[in-house]
Formats: structure tokens, sequence, C-alpha cells
């Protein structure tokens, strides 16, 4: 068959958001495909495809929620019943990829968004459609390409016509690795920034983990790889290198209280973050900016995991209100907020399956946003 022939769209959908996939489907005028997606007694995953997927070219719709290790498994299982059924393409939308924040070397630990991406090229599919990775650079650990779709037209959007008096705001990163992200904001704003530096407790990254060796057993002279230990020396800080040279010793950093670079007094605050699961740092981050001056706090974020009492916490912060996207389900979320608002971008990613599908540019979806966003 020729790769540029257009054949049938198959569109397939997992557990993990049926609503989601509903609006897309609606959008684009299809039928989904008769598949089943169960679990026997033994919680295993199950996959039975009800219909010939034989040379088309199937879209499986599959999100992450708090059932992150359930809905991994069958999207692996969906693809692989595809691969092995003859599709021609197997395209993964996946609106949040799970283990996204997972993406450095940690300690003793592992890069799992790296073993996530071997596993899901794997597994079948022959291309990914997602949206706002946590870091951009997960996309270099795919062997198939990957398009990472911007939420940030819709939430600009929502505070364009939502907030009356937005040209009053200022955007806020939550810390300084957020400054770009926030710079983005604020440039199609036409709005000024402020960043919040400095952190109210010791990151967990910075514990100590045992991973330093214990002092010398004996205090007696000794040389370890090049490095001479004089005679009461009892760590490797106060070595001598054989002849010359002296280590230095290694401080400790040391995190200064958390403050506001910018001016916020007056104003209306915009704290702009990718994703919004462990809600303790924004509520403290609002509680400083209310502080500062500022009259009200927004939250505006891709992806609404708030996990755990995230909705409680938020419920009774001094946040007036949260905006996520509906990349992942929060129905629970919203009966338990009164503050969270959603936006829906099903229309985006239904854009997206209809470019790829009719072999078209995607690069329209990416007009006038910047690598940063």
């Amino acid at each position: 068959m020729d790769p540029g022939q257009k054949v049938a769209m198959h569109v397939l959908s997992g557990n993990s958001h049926p609503a989601l996939t509903k609006l897309i489907i609606d959008k684009l005028g299809v039928q989904p495909a008769s598949a089943s997606v169960y679990y026997r007694t033994s919680r295993e995953t199950v996959v039975d495809i009800e219909e010939s997927v034989r040379g088309r070219d199937v879209y499986i719709i599959q999100t992450g929620t708090k059932n992150v290790n359930n809905d991994i498994m069958e999207l692996l299982v969906m693809a692989y019943a595809c691969k092995t059924s003859s599709a021609r393409k197997i395209i993964g939308v996946i609106p949040y990829l799970p283990y996204c924040k997972q993406s450095k070397m940690r300690k003793r630990g592992s890069v799992v968004s790296k073993l996530l991406a071997q596993m899901l090229s794997r597994s079948g599919l022959t291309q990914v459609i997602t949206m706002d990775l946590h870091q951009k650079e997960i996309q270099g650990f795919f062997d198939i390409p990957v398009d990472n779709l911007r939420a940030s037209p819709f939430l600009i959007q929502y505070i364009q016509e939502q907030i009356p008096d937005y040209r009053n705001g200022v955007i806020v990163a939550r810390n300084p690795n957020s400054v770009r992200r926030a710079t983005s904001y604020a440039e199609r704003l036409r709005l000024s920034i402020a960043v919040i530096h400095g952190e109210e407790k010791i990151a967990e990254s910075e514990l100590n983990d045992g991973r330093h060796s214990p002092p010398l057993p004996e205090d007696d002279g000794r040389t370890v790889r090049g490095f001479e230990f004089l005679p009461g020396s009892l760590s490797v800080t106060s070595a001598l290198y054989t002849g010359t040279s002296t280590m230095p010793v290694l401080h400790a950093k040391e995190k200064p209280p958390m403050n506001v670079v910018g001016e916020v007094g007056g104003r209306l605050a915009i704290i702009v973050d990718d994703m919004i699961d462990d809600a303790e740092s924004f509520v403290a981050v609002a509680a400083l900016l209310k502080e500062k001056g500022a009259y009200k706090v927004y939250v505006m974020a891709t992806h609404g995991l708030m996990s755990m009492e995230a909705p409680r916490l938020i419920e009774n912060s001094v946040i007036d209100e949260v905006v996520v996207t509906n990349t992942v389900p929060n129905d629970l979320q919203l009966s338990q907020c009164t503050k969270i608002k959603t936006v829906d971008i099903s229309v985006l990613l239904a854009e997206a399956i209809r470019r790829i599908h009719n072999n078209e540019s995607m690069s329209y979806l990416f007009k006038n946003i910047s690598c940063e966003d």
C-alpha cells in the first residue's frame, strides 16, 4: 500500500478518560472503533479489538490518571494488539504523558520517562501526540516522532475573556525553572513578570542519602587513588593530593527564604505552570503574593492532577481560582473544590489527529508559540 494513500481512520479508547475521547470523536465526526478493554480477576489487562484494523490508521486515546500503571499497561497492550493485527499506522494520543516528571537521574534512581518512551516505541506505536511535556527533552527519549502540543493559547484566551482586569496583572513564575514559560505568557499578554525565589524547606534531593563513604577506620597515613591522607585526617575534604594540591571543601547549598522578585503590590497575580499535582507549593506562593500586596491570585496549568488533599488545600487557601485543561479527568476535584475551572482542549487534539491523517503540516498548531512555552 502506498504510504501516502489515505485509508480509513479507526479511533480506539482506553478506560482513562472516556469523556475526552467522546469530545474528540464528536469533533472528528467519526464513530469509535469497537474494542473491549477490561481486567481479569487476576488484574491482568485484556484487549479485544472487535473489528479489522488491517492496513488502517489507528489512533489510541489514553491519558495518564491516578491509576497510572493500569493506564500505561492498557495503552501498551492496545498498541501491541494493533501491531499484531497488521495496522498500517498506530498513533498514541496521550494528552498527559505519565512519569514525565521523572526525566532526570536522581541519586540511585533511574530516568523512568526514558524507560516508558522505549516501552511505547517497542509496543508498536509509530507516532505520539501529547501535550505540554514537563521537560521538552523527553521527545528525544522516543525512537518515533512526537508532537508536543501546547495548551497556552487556550489558557491565554481564558485570561483575556474571563478575567476582566487582567491588564493590571503580572505573570508569576513559581520558581526560577518556570521563568521561560512565564516570559512566553507575559510577552503574548503584554504583561510584566515576577519570580518566586527561594524555598520554605530543604528539597528531598538535598537530604543525606548515605552515599558518602564512612570515615577511615584507622588514624594513620595512607594513600587512596592518588590522595594522601595525613595522620588525623578522616575525610577526603582534608586530603592532600600527592605532593601539592588540596581538595576544596564542598559546602552545602543554602536556600534563602521565599521572596518575590518583581512588583506585585496592587496587581492581579497569575501563576503559570505545566501541572498541578501537590498543591502545597502553590498555596504557599499564593499566600506570599497576597502578603506582598496582590489583590487576586490565579493559577493556570495544563494538567490538573491535584492528588491527595490538593482540592481541599486549594479551597481553604487564598487562591481565587485555579484553571486547568481537561487533559486528565477531574470530575472528583471539581466536586470537592469550587475554585477549580476547566478549559476544553479537545479541539486541538482532534485537529492534530485530522492533520496527521490527511498528511498535512502540523506547523499551524505551533504558530506564534515559542520554544520556551
